[in-house]
């Protein structure tokens, strides 16, 4: 019983663990001894063992062999691992020696860079300081006019700056190159020197033109500029020798070219009696043909205001090819300056290039070349102009200075600025005594000295052409100083007129002579200047104002009575005085039966009168309509004011304008 309860109490000790197993489980389920079947299990497991011991013992010799094939697999895989382990050492050989070629290969790597780094500027430092046998024989035995010449020379000029260089940097290899870099200096030095010298004395032969010369030296300016880095003594014996050359040169080219173009000017000009308000007679006129022969008009332009446009540029003056020419002072002194522009700009920018100077030395440099010659011509000046009574030449004169010194500016040439003021300061106080001259010969005139006659003043044609020239010459470039002058003119030309007028006992023989000068000042001013020109605008008031006047004179014959009439009965009306116009009824009556027999008549006198006024006959068909335009104005105003009864025995307003028609022009 113990036994057995120790079984059951085994099993029910193993049987949680157990009980998940199919044949435990199936012995519970059927009700099996365990007992029985443990033996039976035992049994079966005997018979197990000994099938199992039989069939070792028949596959013995098999086993015997499977082990000694294991035991000789164990014997291979022992060398296996022996190998193994050789190949394990032998490869962290390898990678000791591969890790010791990489570095070693990047240390040759950075050596290399250092190399090739190096390589360049040590091959261009002993390029640079070698001096080579071209270089020596390019120098020493090429003339001075071969291309060959003038490129050693400039590899010539880089070593000696490099030398100079690297001797700051106490570079030993210098004193190896340094005596034959300073010999071959010096014979580059005189050869250059030879043949600069020999193209500045070029110039100085007759009938020289400059131009090729300085062509020839521009080509080889690198020769010069060779010297001033190397000797500036040397520099400065070229430069001294091509400045006093030129500067004798210019001086006698233009000295010369000056006093045969004034051999050119007309013999006869303007003198301290032609003045504006100087009196014209038949001995000593002003515009009388025989002092005019030889010489310009001394108030009006002409054609010398090309001068200021096509001509200013054009070829200058040659004196032998126009020996039998004359010309006024203006056309002269274009030339003489235009030669002037086209040398000095031409000087200034070979100076600036060949020479290398810039300003303020440049402009030392080209007055010492230029400075007697413009000197000079500025006395010349000074002697035409101190004679001068031409305003129109001196104020043409000025402009050009004007226009030519913008040009030089256009150029890039400032050089002549001053020569430009200088021109300026010697003219305009001449040309502004002259003026005033002029103004205050019309303030001196005396108008009972000519004759009364309503047509237009020769004085006022003087003016007229006179300011109108003044007008254009300053229209590119106003003068403020001139607007100013034109201004005083024109005060005293208006003053003048008044004083003219007021000679003539009749108002209609004044506004008719006020009229025809004023057309004639207008007139011209419109023809040749702008439109919006202060004398234009001032005498066009004044034209107008007298042209208004003057209709309302012209009218008062005729239709005086009914002028009157409107005048008086539109102030009643408009003071509110009804009653006075019914006392002028019986007026107006009387006014419009005579105005009705007269008025065709009264239309032919007035167109009559005008006309034979004006000789000028667009001004006098002009105001034959501004007046007949007053009358329909008037007319339609006396309409409103008649009575309704009087009203019908008004001749048509239509029979009037066909009438009227009848004096328009048909041009």
């Amino acid at each position: 019983m113990s036994v057995e309860s120790n079984i059951f109490d085994d099993n029910e000790a193993q049987l949680p663990q157990d009980l998940e197993d199919d044949v435990v489980q199936e012995v519970l389920k059927t009700g099996t001894d365990l007992r029985q079947y443990s033996r039976q299990i035992e049994k079966e497991l005997k018979e197990v063992e000994n099938k199992s011991i039989q069939d070792y013992i028949k596959e013995s010799l098999n086993i015997a062999s499977l082990h000694n094939q294991i035991t000789a697999c164990d014997t291979i895989l022992k060398k296996m691992e022996s190998m193994l382990l050789g190949f394990q050492s032998d490869l962290g050989s390898i990678s000791s020696e591969i890790l010791y070629l990489q570095r070693k290969s990047k240390a040759m790597s950075q050596q290399l860079s250092n190399r090739q780094t190096i390589r360049g500027p040590l091959s261009q430092f002993i390029e640079d300081m070698t001096v080579s046998e071209a270089l020596i024989s390019g120098i020493m035995d090429c003339p001075v006019t071969e291309t060959e010449f003038l490129e050693q020379l400039k590899n010539l000029n880089h070593k000696i700056n490099f030398v100079k260089e690297q001797s700051f940097k106490e570079a030993k290899s210098c004193l190896d190159v340094k005596d034959i870099l300073e010999k071959l200096k010096v014979k580059a030095m005189s050869k250059i020197r030879t043949y600069l010298l020999e193209q500045v004395y070029k110039f100085r032969k007759p009938m020289t033109n400059y131009q090729v010369p300085q062509n020839n030296m521009l080509k080889y300016k690198f020769y010069f500029e060779f010297v001033l880095a190397n000797e500036r003594n040397v520099a400065e014996e070229i430069c001294g020798e091509y400045v006093d050359t030129m500067s004798k040169i210019y001086y006698s080219y233009f000295k010369s070219y000056s006093s045969r173009l004034m051999k050119l000017q007309f013999e006869e000009g303007a003198s301290k009696d032609d003045l504006m308000g100087v009196e014209d007679t038949a001995g000593r006129g002003i515009f009388h043909k025989t002092s005019l022969k030889h010489r310009g008009t001394v108030f009006s332009i002409g054609m010398r205001g090309d001068v200021l446009s096509s001509e200013l540029e054009a070829p200058i003056i040659v004196p032998h090819t126009a020996s039998k020419i004359r010309y006024h002072y203006e056309v002269l002194f274009r030339s003489e300056q235009y030669a002037l522009v086209d040398n000095a700009c031409r000087e200034y920018l070979f100076l600036t290039e060949f020479f290398k100077v810039r300003c303020p030395q440049a402009m030392d440099v080209f007055n010492q070349v230029m400075g007697k010659t413009l000197g000079m011509m500025l006395k010349n000046l000074e002697s035409f102009v101190d004679d001068c009574y031409d305003t129109i030449a001196l104020f043409l004169c000025l402009h050009m200075a004007m226009r030519y010194q913008l040009t030089c500016h256009k150029r890039a040439v400032p050089a002549l600025d001053k020569y430009w003021d200088n021109v300026s300061s010697v003219i305009w106080p001449r040309f502004e005594h002259i003026f005033q001259l002029n103004i205050q010969s019309i303030k001196d005139c005396d108008p009972v000295k000519f004759s009364k006659e309503t047509g237009p003043h020769y004085i006022t044609r003087r003016y007229a052409e006179f300011s109108a020239a003044m007008v254009g010459i300053s229209e590119g470039f106003p003068c403020e100083g001139a607007t100013q002058l034109l201004a005083e003119l024109r005060e005293a030309v208006q003053c003048f007129l008044l004083r003219m007028a007021a000679i003539f006992p009749q108002r209609t023989q004044q506004l008719v002579f006020l009229i025809n000068n004023y057309d004639l000042i207008l007139g011209v001013l419109m023809e040749r200047t702008r439109d919006n020109s202060k004398e234009a605008e001032s005498f066009r008031e004044q034209l107008n104002a007298r042209s208004s006047e003057y209709v309302e004179e012209v009218l008062s014959p005729h239709f005086g009575s009914i002028m009157q009439l409107v005048k008086e009965s539109e102030a009643s009306i408009e003071k509110g005085q009804t009653e006075d116009g019914k006392r002028q009824e019986g007026k107006a009556l009387v006014l419009v039966q005579s105005f009705t027999n007269n008025w065709k008549r009264a239309l032919e006198e007035i167109n009559r009168e005008v006309l034979r006024s004006y000789p000028s006959l667009v001004l006098g068909t002009t105001l034959v309509q501004r007046a007949m335009t007053q009358l329909v104005q008037y007319y339609n105003r006396f309409h409103k004011i008649l009575p309704s009864n009087a009203r019908p025995q008004l001749t048509n307003i239509h029979h009037i304008m066909v009438e009227i028609k009848k004096y328009k022009a048909n041009y």
